[in-house]
């Protein structure tokens, strides 16, 4: 299964980055409870993990789910809500945790989404960013790790509902 994989960013260098994120998040909201979103599916695994280490402050978990790709390697430019929020955000710090952002348009549209919602605040953090892919920019709080214009696997990202157990990222050959 993994014959084809080339490795780009290792387990150990996601792990210490999320604990180094979650650090400056703390001090961030020191004093404050903050509201994860985690966008469905492929921000699990990242949104675990850093909710794991932010274990100096109080943390709430959410989750939405949108659609932009399909089984496609291309997102479509069409996004759709497939499930919303189960609380309101009004009033709540709320960070949007994000798998990979590349276009921006995804993001974007979540933003206006939530921002309508009234929150007290409203940050991003992805675990990927791609800005030689971006169509439209996007206000990000907090960045994992800027990658190169490649179809990226693995930690939560897939091909086709495939490859998201991976404990790395990976490239995936043609």
């Amino acid at each position: 299964m993994t014959g084809d994989i080339k490795t780009l960013i290792t387990e150990h260098e996601i792990n210490k980055r999320i604990r180094e994120m979650a650090q400056l998040i703390s001090h961030d909201y020191h004093n404050k409870q903050v509201k994860l979103i985690g966008i469905l599916k492929g921000a699990v695994f990242f949104m675990v993990d850093l909710a794991k280490a932010l274990n100096e402050i109080p943390v709430t978990m959410d989750f939405m789910d949108v659609s932009s790709y399909g089984a496609s390697t291309c997102t479509s430019g069409e996004v759709r809500v497939l499930k919303d929020l189960d609380e309101p955000i009004e009033n709540e710090h709320v960070l949007l945790v994000e798998d990979i952002i590349d276009t921006g348009l995804t993001i974007r549209f979540i933003l206006k989404q939530l921002a309508g919602r009234n929150p007290a605040s409203l940050k991003i953090c992805t675990l990927l960013d791609k800005p030689s892919r971006r169509e439209v920019e996007v206000p990000i709080d907090y960045i994992g790790f800027t990658i190169p214009n490649e179809f990226v696997i693995g930690f939560g990202l897939d091909y086709d509902q495939r490859y998201r157990n991976l404990p790395y990222i990976g490239v995936l050959s043609e």
